[in-house]
C-alpha cells in the first residue's frame, strides 16, 4: 500500500489534521497537478505528514502550493510522543520520501516550529504571519476594537443583514469584483471554486456568508471554514460600489459571532497577511 493509500485511510480518524492536509480537501483543490504525501506512522496512528502539490513546467517537475491553501508541507502530530531527536528523526523519514523536483516551495503549518532539519538539508526560509484570535469572550474582543472598526461594524449592523443564498456562480462573481478594484482577475476559474467549496459543504467544514441591504442588492460575501481546532476566515469580497456600508468588517464580525455561538472551542484564524494595514 503506498503512502497516499494508507494516509487516506488513517486521515479520518485523526481529529487534530488540519484541514487543509486532508485528503477530501486536497483532492478538491489539486488541479492540474497531482498532491502526495510522504507518512511517518507509529503504532498504528499519524506521527507526521509531509503533504505535496506537483506540477511540471516545460517538462520540469516542481512542488507549489495549489488554489485555496494556505498551508503544506511538514506537519509534527501533536500527540506524537519522544522528543527533539526523535522529530528530527521522523523529519529525515519524510525528506527521503519527497521526489526529486526543479524548484520546492511551500507555506508550513504555524504548528512546525523546528526547521533547523531542513536548514542541514539546503533548504531556505521566510518567516510569515498569520493573526488568531480566541473568541470565547466576545466582550472581551469588542474591547479589543478601535474606533475606525467600532463605526464599520456598527454601520453594516444598520444598513445590511445576513441572507442565506445558493448562487455560487453569484458569490464568484463578487470574488471578482474585489480583484477588479485592484485591477487583477481572479488566479482561479469557476469550476475549481466550485468543486472547492462543494467539497467543503459536503464535509461540513464551510459557512458562507452573504450581505444585502435592505433593498436585496448584495455588498459582500464571505467563506468560513473550520476544523477541530481553528475557524479560518477563507475568502471574502465585497462590491466596490457599497464599500462605505462597512461590509469588510461587518462580515468579519459576523463570522466571529459564529464561530462563538456554533464552533465552541475554536480559534478564529485569520489565515496570515503581511500586509502592513492588517
Amino acid at each position: 500500500m503506498s503512502p497516499k493509500d494508507r494516509y487516506r485511510e488513517l486521515a479520518p480518524h485523526d481529529a487534530a489534521l488540519p484541514l487543509c492536509f486532508q485528503p477530501w480537501y486536497l483532492d478538491a483543490v489539486c488541479a492540474e497537478g497531482t498532491w502526495d504525501v510522504a507518512l511517518v506512522e507509529e503504532n498504528g496512528k499519524i506521527a507526521g505528514i509531509w503533504t505535496w502539490f506537483r506540477k511540471s513546467f516545460l517538462g520540469l517537475p516542481y512542488i507549489t502550493m495549489p488554489h485555496f491553501t494556505k498551508w503544506m508541507g511538514p506537519w509534527l502530530h501533536p500527540n506524537r510522543g519522544g522528543r527533539l531527536t526523535e522529530d528530527i528523526d521522523r523529519l529525515k523519514l519524510m525528506l527521503g520520501q519527497i521526489p526529486v523536483v526543479f524548484k520546492l516551495s511551500q507555506h508550513c503549518h504555524p504548528e512546525f516550529q523546528n526547521w533547523l532539519p531542513l536548514y542541514w538539508q539546503g533548504y531556505q526560509q521566510t518567516t510569515r504571519y498569520t493573526y488568531i484570535l480566541p473568541v470565547e469572550d466576545l466582550d472581551l474582543v469588542q474591547a479589543g476594537f478601535n474606533r475606525s472598526v467600532r463605526r464599520n461594524i456598527k454601520k453594516g449592523e444598520t444598513l445590511l443583514r445576513l441572507e442565506e443564498r445558493q448562487s455560487l456562480p453569484e458569490f464568484y462573481q463578487m470574488l471578482g469584483k474585489s480583484f477588479e478594484r485592484q485591477s487583477l482577475s481572479l488566479p482561479y476559474g469557476y469550476p475549481l471554486f466550485e468543486r472547492h467549496i462543494l467539497s467543503l459543504i459536503e464535509h461540513n467544514a464551510a459557512k458562507l456568508f452573504w450581505a444585502v441591504d435592505e433593498d436585496g442588492r448584495l455588498h459582500g460575501v464571505s467563506v468560513l471554514t473550520w476544523d477541530k481546532g481553528r475557524a479560518y476566515y477563507h475568502l471574502g469580497g465585497d462590491d466596490p460600489l457599497f464599500r462605505e456600508s462597512g461590509v469588510g468588517q461587518y462580515l468579519t464580525w459576523k463570522a466571529i459571532e459564529y464561530v462563538h455561538q456554533h464552533l465552541p472551542g475554536r480559534l478564529f484564524d485569520f489565515q496570515g497577511s503581511m500586509l502592513k494595514g492588517v
